[in-house]
């Protein structure tokens, strides 16, 4: 039989896991697709992920890549692998890549072959918490100017030292990442920081967000990101960020391996404007 890649979108609710990785509890994302994926084919299958979500945080399109010799279709994988799945953990879509050996360096890797990533903070902005937002967006009951916020998340565009906004415990090789857009919208009392780079710093997206919000508070004038970055003092910014409202959207590839959004989307049905 012939070994296949065969790589995966899964989408899922962060909050009630330990983060993506794999843990002795056994209470993680990976923890519980392994499961499922074994279940299934009833062999053991380890998974690669594009970029792993830490507890709390969410995922609308999580890519990941596995390899096995089990020949089912793409329909039967998805729909017996989501038959062993939880509720909040799915398997949107499943296809298979050209894979020539496990030693080959151009074979196609969740991971290593990803040269850009998405990412969505939803903000609730009101001063009475909303039940059915918890754990889906993260809370700011004082009022916000978005424009101080739009205007200081220029500063972030371009290729910087992200130290400032860099985890203790971040393995990164280093802090230099490229941010190629921050946008900033706004809908009713929904804030949404959406933030596209070729890759990002442990926390980097919770950090940055901890930061605009002073700016959009008043506490800080807009060029103080600029001043940040320049620092590279990660105790002079803001608190990290609560993980609420953290979304993983979408992973850019190269279009040989046609790995686009299968999901059509790059939302939840929560948030249908961000596609306008």
């Amino acid at each position: 039989m012939e070994l296949k890649r065969l790589v995966l979108g899964v989408q899922y609710d962060g909050s009630c896991w330990h983060g993506w990785q794999t843990q002795p509890d056994g209470k993680t994302v990976q923890d519980i697709l392994e499961l499922a994926l074994s279940k299934f084919s009833k062999n053991s299958i380890s998974t690669v992920c594009a970029g792993r979500t830490d507890a709390g945080v969410h995922a609308i399109e999580q890519i990941v890549h596995f390899d096995t010799m089990l020949n089912r279709t793409m329909h039967s994988w998805v729909s017996g692998v989501n038959a062993f799945l939880p509720p909040s953990v799915v398997v949107r879509w499943v296809k298979d890549v050209p894979f020539l050996d496990p030693e080959a360096l151009d074979n196609f890797h969740a991971r290593f072959s990803a040269h850009g990533r998405t990412y969505h903070y939803v903000l609730y902005n009101n001063p009475i918490r909303s039940p059915l937002w918890s754990q889906r967006a993260g809370w700011v009951f004082r009022p916000l100017d978005v424009d101080a916020m739009r205007e200081a998340a220029k500063y972030l565009v371009g290729e910087h030292d992200f130290t400032v906004f860099r985890a203790a415990s971040c393995q990164a090789k280093s802090p230099v990442k490229h941010m190629y857009d921050v946008c900033i919208r706004q809908h009713g009392d929904l804030i949404v920081l959406s933030f596209h780079a070729n890759a990002f710093l442990h926390h980097m997206v919770r950090n940055i967000v901890g930061a605009l919000i002073y700016v959009g508070l008043n506490k800080k004038s807009s060029d103080w990101i600029a001043q940040l970055l320049n620092s590279r003092d990660r105790s002079l910014s803001a608190p990290t960020f609560m993980p609420d409202g953290l979304y993983l959207a979408k992973i850019d590839y190269d279009k040989k391996w046609n790995i686009e959004t299968k999901s059509g989307q790059n939302s939840p049905d929560f948030l249908p404007f961000l596609n306008d």
